[in-house]
């Protein structure tokens, strides 16, 4: 009898065994195959004892040799998706995520999206159970299904139940992860509402910091660490306001990264680390609360400012002695006079109680010296910027020009409130790589903004992000005497014996000389 011939049977006498022949028919030829895969999921609910039989059925055709034999499959598959099937059928589908066929790839999406708004906490329960069991690539595949559909979720399916539910199932996966499965689970709860809030954001900035280890010491030879280390940083700063501190991580910088800065072993070989540090640095100091060794780790932020300040070269017979004036690192001075600044709010005696008569007079030495060095650079750079607007300021050499000003500007902005007698720390700046202020720059934009305009003002009100990733970085560092400047980004990857491993990427490095 002819699968067609069983159907109609089937409909007149609702027979269990015309159901069991149309589950056998996916032993059959394409065009029964094709039947039962229409046929099985249609009659499946007025046979709840041929359940188990007619899944697995179901399942055998979404795996058939014939492509379009699994597309129709994997499209009736949320048929089956209720009660206590819904889990299995979640579990399936995500197992079929390892498909590499483009078009079932999306049918399977399409799959779980449609039963995920049935049951949100039994898809997910599928999902998470081949996160944490399933193969590599069903893993992979199931995380980024869940960092780029569930921010897709009407608000009455993505309940307060169900959030909870993916807050507690992702610690579990946490607990062993990959550099890019970590910034994408963070990106998940992130955009979680219930996440929005300042407990909700401490909940994350918790989780980071138990990624990061800040409870050990860091080994700055070993590149992996130092990798955890920059990511965890990188994931929690969006996370920092002033009621979210950034404390812990301060300190743990101040304690075991700056002793170690020259230490540090790169995880990308093009990476200057030691900038990297001090930006991450500088970005999370004005999010710092109460420090239990404020003045410890304020007299090394102190020391180690002092190291790339250099003093001016000795003169003999009104004549330089060396060849060769001392290199002075904009951009590295930027980012620890910027922490400096921020730290020294706190203890605003640090450079009249704190240290010596002696250190003092020779920190101003360094600072004069630095600021003289500075003049020179912003004057020249104004006249390489002057009169130009529009097109002509989105040149690669000319956006160099404007990062360096912004550096030289913010520096010369810090020393100037470090001369105070005593010193102040009231000036707010606007660091060099983060973006202008929307209200600083339709302040400026009152006027048509020039190269000259460029830096003239400042702010450090918190940027309003959530994004993980960090911006590509502008980085201005000219050798004695030269401009230059290097622009790169990265990402990371793969699961290693402590959760972290060394698949990476880096942009080529660009460096430019400004005449």
């Amino acid at each position: 009898m002819s699968l067609i011939l069983l159907y109609f049977f089937f409909i007149v006498f609702q027979h269990k065994d015309a159901y069991q022949a149309i589950l056998d028919g996916v032993k059959g030829g394409p065009k029964e195959k094709r039947l039962a895969a229409q046929f099985i999921p249609k009659f499946f609910s007025s046979f709840p004892e041929l359940a188990d039989a007619a899944i697995n059925a179901q399942l055998d055709l979404c795996e058939d040799e014939d492509v379009s034999i699994r597309r129709q499959a994997i499209k009736e598959l949320p048929r089956f998706a209720s009660g206590e099937n819904l889990p299995r059928v979640a579990d399936i589908l995500t197992q079929l995520l390892q498909t590499d066929d483009s078009a079932e790839f999306n049918q399977v999406n399409t799959a779980l999206i449609s039963i995920f708004k049935i049951d949100a906490k039994g898809t997910l329960g599928g999902l998470f159970s081949q996160i944490l069991q399933g193969e590599d690539i069903v893993r992979e595949r199931a995380i980024k299904f869940l960092s780029t559909k569930l921010k897709m979720m009407p608000d009455d399916t993505m309940t307060k139940e169900v959030e909870d539910y993916i807050f507690i199932e992702t610690k579990k996966v946490l607990e062993d992860v990959t550099g890019e499965e970590f910034v994408l689970l963070m990106r998940i709860l992130s955009g979680l509402k219930s996440m929005q809030t300042v407990s909700g954001r401490q909940q994350l900035v918790e989780l980071v910091v138990e990624q990061a280890f800040l409870e050990q010491a860091l080994n700055p030879t070993d590149a992996d660490s130092v990798d955890r280390l920059l990511q965890c940083t990188r994931q929690a700063l969006p996370l920092f306001s002033k009621n979210v501190h950034s404390t812990r991580f301060v300190t743990y910088f101040c304690e075991f990264v700056l002793p170690n800065l020259s230490l540090l072993t790169s995880p990308v070989a093009e990476l200057d680390i030691q900038l990297e540090v001090l930006k991450l640095l500088a970005e999370m100091s004005p999010y710092c609360g109460d420090m239990d060794k404020l003045e410890v780790n304020l007299n090394m932020l102190f020391e180690k400012l002092l190291e790339f300040m250099p003093l001016p070269p000795e003169e003999e017979n009104g004549e330089n002695a060396a060849n060769e004036e001392p290199k002075l690192q904009f951009s590295y001075v930027e980012c620890l006079l910027f922490s400096f600044h921020q730290l020294g709010k706190k203890l605003p005696d640090f450079l009249i109680d704190k240290i010596s008569a002696e250190k003092l007079k020779d920190f101003k030495i360094r600072l004069q010296y630095f600021a003289r060095g500075l003049q020179v650079y912003i004057r020249q750079l104004r006249v390489a910027l002057q009169g130009k607007t529009g097109d002509a300021l989105k040149t690669e050499e000319n956006k160099i020009k404007v990062v360096a000003l912004k550096i030289t500007n913010n520096i010369n902005v810090l020393i100037k409130d470090l001369f105070h007698n005593p010193p102040s720390y009231k000036s707010t700046v606007t660091l060099s790589w983060k973006p202008v202020q929307k209200t600083e720059a339709a302040a400026i934009g009152q006027k048509r903004q020039s190269g000259e305009d460029i830096g003239a003002t400042a702010t450090t009100k918190k940027l309003p992000t959530n994004l993980p990733r960090r911006d590509a970085r502008q980085i201005y560092n000219p050798p004695s005497g030269k401009y230059s400047a290097s622009i790169g980004n990265f990402s990371y990857g793969d699961r290693g014996q402590t959760g972290w491993n060394n698949k990476r990427t880096i942009s080529n490095n660009m460096f430019m000389v400004l005449q």
